[in-house]
């Protein structure tokens, strides 16, 4: 992984690539995906040194790059367990968190459209899974590593604000649409959103936004004050949702803020080119309710006129 940086794809083209890895019961081999972006390398597992009192699906921890990280037993989070003892660890980085998993072994690296990751169904598939991509001969399963991490790893998690602090807002008469996949986060946005006064309007991906937005238009009744989205999202990403709407011409001054795991500095700068208004990690939620407070003190109550 050390030119994940050459590989990477443009912004808004709704690519993207996954490292496929896998976990073995010995009977059905479970194969899963994680975007490349958030992969920072993958090493061969070194001995792993206890914590104490920690969670039980924390492996250990270990030293990289003089710096200690926690380490996940991942089949065991999943209900999985290996055959062998898992020998790989992907050290992931997101939401300003670099944390390792354990798996049985990596295999490669997919481009993919975001067209071809089908939302999951909850009963079959778990809380855990963001997304499912049919292979020919298996299915890569789409991991909500956010989700993992903040049920056992609080730092880097999001949290709604509190109410009292909300109460410092009057979102009254402008409406948000919000576009993320993730049930877990889309919540807890939408709830400082509506705690703050807002009208919020969900939607589950890209191309469900891009809908609403297009109806509106169409129908002369428009009125999305802001658009707050995810990046990665089945069917179409955040970043080919931004822009689709700053080809639009009467969208060219409508807020967009892009509120995700993956708002690194590097990829804050990659994405200069979009026009975004904002970029924000998730746990920097109760600055994104201040600072699109802020931008819509600016504007005009009603959204944009097309």
């Amino acid at each position: 992984m050390a030119d994940k940086n050459g590989i990477l794809l443009e912004s808004g083209t709704n690519e993207l690539e996954i490292v496929e890895f896998c976990i073995d019961d010995g009977e059905t081999p479970m194969y899963y995906g994680v975007n490349v972006a958030k992969v920072r390398e993958i090493i061969l597992k070194p001995k792993l040194r206890s914590i104490v009192a920690a969670h039980p699906s924390v492996a250990g921890m270990i030293t990289l790059r003089n710096k200690i990280l926690p380490v996940l037993d991942l089949g065991q989070i999943l209900g999985q367990y290996p055959a062998k003892a898992a020998d790989r660890i992907v050290v992931l980085e997101f939401n300003r968190v670099v944390i390792g998993v354990l798996v049985n072994s990596v295999s490669r690296i997919y481009r993919l459209s975001w067209e071809q990751i089908e939302a999951p169904h909850s009963v079959a598939c778990g809380s855990y899974i963001t997304g499912l991509v049919k292979m020919d001969d298996r299915i890569i399963l789409i991991l909500d590593f956010e989700r993992i991490i903040a049920e056992m790893y609080h730092e880097g998690a999001v949290k709604a604000i509190d109410a009292q602090d909300l109460l410092a807002h009057d979102g009254a008469g402008r409406k948000i649409l919000v576009a993320d996949d993730s049930s877990f986060i889309r919540l807890q946005i939408c709830l400082s959103l509506r705690g703050a006064g807002y009208t919020v309007q969900e939607a589950t991906n890209g191309e469900e936004a891009w809908h609403y937005i297009e109806n509106a238009l169409s129908t002369g009744r428009f009125d999305i004050d802001a658009v707050i989205t995810d990046v990665e999202m089945p069917k179409m990403d955040g970043l080919h949702l931004v822009t689709l709407i700053r080809e639009k011409g009467a969208l060219a001054t409508l807020p967009v803020y892009v509120f995700s795991s993956l708002a690194s500095d590097d990829n804050i700068k990659k994405w200069e080119k979009l026009s975004i208004n904002g970029v924000l990690t998730k746990p920097d939620l109760p600055k994104l309710v201040d600072i699109l407070g802020e931008c819509l003190a600016a504007t005009q109550t009603g959204g944009i006129t097309p």
